[in-house]
């Protein structure tokens, strides 16, 4: 997809003037900034140019939402953080979308692109009272019902923190490890780990001083 070809270009374009040696403008608390959300992908800064502008979120906008999320779902080390920010930076394309585009699947969606299967399961543990109906109305129904900024920024903490599969890999994830990582693509997430993602999650890792 062109977009996230764009999105990559640019993350490794910033990529060589980080270090590891300490986070950028870091939180109090543990999580993420703007700042450090537009270091890692600067084109967050803005949604000016959007071709969905409705979808677009900026780093300023997502970061509450985002650290919310993992107060909520108690993702407390910054390596498990790094991984959800840049899975959700690479299947949003730096936040442009929180739907589907390209092909185009009914129903996937949110910050972290999931399948509606996953949605499904996302609403019933969120908005248990509205999945009949929103069931029965079709796929985008049921992803409009977790695609509020509050949900949509969240569905990645709450995968991660719900899903079988990703029981046994948090512990190697939150080492910040590469294997912790790949294991966290193939097994928790059940996609391939690609170069492309690696990029953002480095530069995630270096931005978050993992």
């Amino acid at each position: 997809m062109y977009f996230k070809a764009a999105l990559i270009a640019a993350t490794f374009a910033t990529l060589s003037t980080l270090t590891i040696a300490a986070p950028i403008n870091a939180s109090p608390s543990g999580g993420v900034t703007a700042a450090i959300i537009t270091t890692i992908t600067p084109e967050t800064s803005s949604c000016a140019g959007a071709d969905h502008p409705d979808q677009c979120r900026t780093a300023e906008q997502a970061a509450p939402f985002i650290n919310n999320s993992f107060s909520k779902y108690g993702i407390t080390t910054k390596a498990e953080q790094a991984a959800l920010l840049s899975l959700m930076l690479f299947e949003s394309v730096g936040f442009k979308y929180n739907h589907n585009i390209s092909p185009g699947r009914p129903g996937q969606g949110t910050r972290n692109m999931q399948m509606i299967n996953f949605n499904t399961l996302y609403a019933q543990a969120v908005v248990p009272d509205k999945v009949a109906a929103a069931t029965a109305a079709g796929p985008d129904a049921v992803l409009a019902l977790v695609n509020t900024d509050d949900y949509s920024f969240a569905s990645a903490a709450w995968f991660l923190t719900s899903q079988p599969a990703c029981a046994p890999i948090r512990a190697e994830l939150q080492s910040g490890s590469t294997a912790g990582w790949s294991a966290y693509i193939t097994t928790c997430v059940g996609t391939t780990d690609t170069p492309d993602r690696d990029v953002i999650w480095t530069a995630a890792k270096a931005a978050m001083g993992v």
